[in-house]
């Protein structure tokens, strides 16, 4: 088990250096989003170098297990996932943002392979990870959805929607995986709209919760890992934002911001010096 762990941690290094190349590749004239995109790099990891039922060789795969990024501002770090298992070439993502690119600033299933859902209006993905659990309950299929969603995202009413259908429908092939990483575009969560008591909030509309350490490995892979369940699963994944960068952590200026020179220099290094 120990030696596994270390293989996410090393994945999940190689995954931040490449979302802070990505990034920083664009250039002063756009503005990416570092923070929301370290957050959730070893959810991310832990998804799809560890649980989910994938074929990078055959993205379209009917029995593949779906993933959908709600908080699709957050894509550097898929996009880099997805290179890093074989759905593309890492040279695409030197072209993140540009036109023409399989790489655009929100992510496109009709653009990018293994893309499961088109999303950057926030608030949408849930639904349709609802429709998607409901289709394999019809279609007698077994995969499992997974749907990461942001925490100042759980503002919007049609995520509650969401909820109540999945609850009333018993979509135990559902796993909604909330970063709570405390902060929004610009503020804190709690200083915008208050959500807690969140977990008591999900138990009331029928899902099983769990809360674990979104950056702790062993937890993040037993609380997504498959299991029999009537009930849809809740994953309250506390994160930093900007983790993994000394002086992107908790600091929500680096919601979106460019990557300067220097900023790139000291950022890489910490990686690299991590990578030991």
């Amino acid at each position: 088990m120990k030696n596994k762990i270390l293989d996410l941690q090393k994945i999940a290094q190689n995954i931040r250096v490449l979302t802070i190349q990505m990034l920083y590749d664009i250039g002063l004239k756009y503005k990416g989003h570092p923070g929301p995109a370290l957050s959730i790099v070893d959810i991310i990891t832990v998804l799809y170098f560890r649980v989910m039922r994938i074929d990078p060789a055959n993205p379209g795969w009917q029995d593949r297990d779906r993933f959908i990024l709600s908080k699709g501002h957050a894509c550097p770090a898929l996009y880099a996932a997805l290179a890093q298992k074989g759905y593309f070439d890492k040279r695409h993502l030197s072209t993140f943002r540009h036109a023409g690119s399989i790489l655009q600033g929100h992510p496109d299933m009709k653009k990018t392979p293994g893309i499961d859902m088109t999303t950057g209006s926030l608030g949408h993905g849930l639904g349709a990870g609802v429709g998607m659990a409901l289709a394999a309950r019809i279609d007698k299929k077994d995969y499992h959805t997974y749907v990461l969603v942001g925490d100042g995202e759980i503002q919007e009413g049609l995520i509650w929607e969401s909820i109540m259908a999945a609850g009333h429908y018993g979509l135990g092939n559902l796993t909604m995986i909330i970063d709570r990483n405390h902060w929004q575009s610009c503020n804190a969560v709690d200083c915008t709209i208050d959500i807690e008591p969140l977990a008591e909030k999900l138990s009331s509309f029928r899902w099983s919760v769990k809360e674990v350490d979104g950056h702790d490995f062993s937890h993040l892979t037993g609380a997504l890992s498959r299991f029999n369940t009537s009930k849809p699963v809740a994953v309250i994944a506390t994160t930093v934002k900007g983790k993994g960068i000394s002086f992107m952590e908790d600091d929500n200026s680096w919601h979106q911001r460019p990557i300067t020179d220097e900023e790139y220099k000291k950022a890489m290094a910490e990686l690299e010096a991590g990578e030991g």
